[in-house]
């Protein structure tokens, strides 16, 4: 078995880059203990968000501008910002000038290329023989690729200041000819590096046949990581977050409530991945559980914790819940049509009408007459998907409503009353549930409530699934 881990840092970790230095990259490490890791690192925290677009409020980024601008004064303007905040970081990072002078230039060599690239390819399409939205992913790749490089490169310079044999492993693709598959790109850049010796620095994004973020988007730096351990045959994959993989949110329930998993397995990942909490990228997952490699998620800022580890084993030997987690801006498109009862193919045909507007599909429900899917998407996607239901079907009747997820989620919840109690717990808080779901595997159950009760019922569940799991459940709630 390999000796080596690969190592994930997120952006909002390295944003924290001296406390990541202390706690995670060097710390107490000496030697030989310095080596046999390999660390996949994003850009720093808001770099992305400058270079695409805002990942929660959508506000355009410098690509966002580019796709809409008549003009290279609106982008460029955004670019030079970008650029600019680069250097500031360079600046918090490097105390010596010569240092910051070489992360400064690599910087501006990125930043000019791309600006160059882009006014190109602008004036190209303005002839009308290319067409703009044919290079848009390309141009989205380039962008994300500017962050992502910055940040490794100033991590393997930062190292090397201080006499550890770092390894920058530009995975961007900068301006090389090949057009390598993701496995290809990977295994020519480790092709000569010696763990035993050397501690690489890999860029989350990595430029490759297939396409990255066509396929992943802004999931590529967890695909990276990954592919890294799985082609390297890494011991153990551990991702360092600003927070632990805890019972519940502790922004919600509190802090002093909730408490780390500390063991799962990636069943209930894949669970927390369809409400948008994601562990790590499903895909990403995949890689790892077929290799049978463990991830182990861990508090970047507290080095000394063993954090939660998951594997495709694991199931508690005592039936409980481990976490309670939910979504909020859930649709329920709620279809019915009374002919339906006897008749095949609604299902099917309302599936596809879905995928043609590429709606996330969170759970469903059925009966004689009804189907109802809980739906994630933009409103302007659901209001042309209802229409396209009700032009299709123009004796149903097709109704929207805004709900919010709640779900239990644990390896084994093969607990007699359990339901019961969580239903109870809710309606104590005059908490009304919509719909509620349950599989016979034992690893969720999904209650769907108003929008306004989303905290309340977190808080409610938590303390009686969770906070309360070692006592009793009461005889009265009969068997879930």
């Amino acid at each position: 078995m390999s000796r080596h881990t690969v190592e994930k840092i997120g952006g909002t970790s390295m944003s924290r880059f001296q406390e990541v230095m202390d706690n995670i990259l060097v710390g107490h490490r000496k030697g030989q203990e310095l080596y046999n890791r390999i660390f996949v690192v994003s850009a720093y925290g808001g770099v992305t968000d400058m270079l695409l677009e805002h990942k929660k409020s959508g506000s355009p980024g410098v690509y966002g501008l580019y796709t809409g601008a008549e003009t290279d004064w609106a982008w460029g303007d955004l670019l030079n910002k970008v650029g600019e905040r680069m250097c500031e970081i360079n600046t918090d990072i490097f105390e010596d000038d010569l240092n910051r002078q070489k992360a400064d230039q690599f910087v501006r060599e990125r930043i000019e290329g791309v600006r160059s690239c882009l006014i190109d390819l602008h004036r190209l399409c303005s002839y009308g023989h290319f067409q703009l939205d044919e290079h848009l992913i390309t141009v989205r790749e380039m962008l994300a690729a500017i962050g992502e490089a910055h940040s490794a490169f100033n991590t393997a310079l930062r190292l090397q200041q201080q006499g550890v044999n770092a390894h920058f492993i530009d995975l961007t693709g900068w301006r090389e000819l090949d057009n390598l598959t993701l496995d290809e790109r990977i295994k020519q850049a480790f092709s000569s590096i010696d763990l035993e010796r050397e501690l690489p620095i890999v860029t989350g994004y990595p430029r490759c046949k297939e396409g990255t973020m066509q396929t992943y988007d802004r999931g590529y730096s967890e695909i990276t990581f990954s592919k890294v351990a799985v082609l390297t045959e890494a011991r153990e994959a551990i991702i360092h977050k600003e927070y632990h993989l805890s019972s519940a949110d502790p922004k919600v329930v509190g802090r002093d409530k909730v408490e780390p998993i500390g063991r799962t397995n990636y069943d209930v990942a894949d669970q927390l991945s369809n409400l948008g909490m994601e562990a790590i990228h499903p895909r990403a997952a995949k890689g790892l559980r077929q290799r049978d490699i463990p991830l182990r998620v861990k508090n970047a800022f507290e080095p000394e914790h063993e954090g939660t580890l998951i594997d495709g084993n694991y199931k508690s030997d005592t039936p409980c819940v481990e976490i309670i987690a939910g979504r909020k801006g859930v649709f329920a498109i709620e279809f019915f049509e009374q002919d339906m009862v006897g008749s095949y193919g609604y299902d099917a045909q309302l599936l596809n009408i879905l995928d043609k507007f590429k709606l996330k599909i969170l759970a469903k429900d059925t009966n004689a007459n009804t189907i109802t899917h809980f739906v994630a998407g933009s409103l302007k996607l659901i209001k042309r998907t209802t229409q396209a239901m009700e032009e299709q079907f123009p004796s149903a009747t097709v109704s929207v409503r805004k709900v919010a997820f709640i779900s239990a989620i644990g390896s084994n919840m093969d607990v007699p009353g359990l339901l019961s109690n969580a239903a109870s717990a809710l309606a104590k808080a005059s908490i009304n549930i919509l719909a509620l779901h349950q599989s016979m595997r034992q690893v969720d159950m999904q209650f769907v409530v108003e929008e306004k009760d989303y905290e309340s019922a977190i808080i409610y569940l938590h303390e009686h699934l969770i906070e309360r799991r070692s006592q009793p459940l009461p005889v009265s709630l009969g068997v879930a």
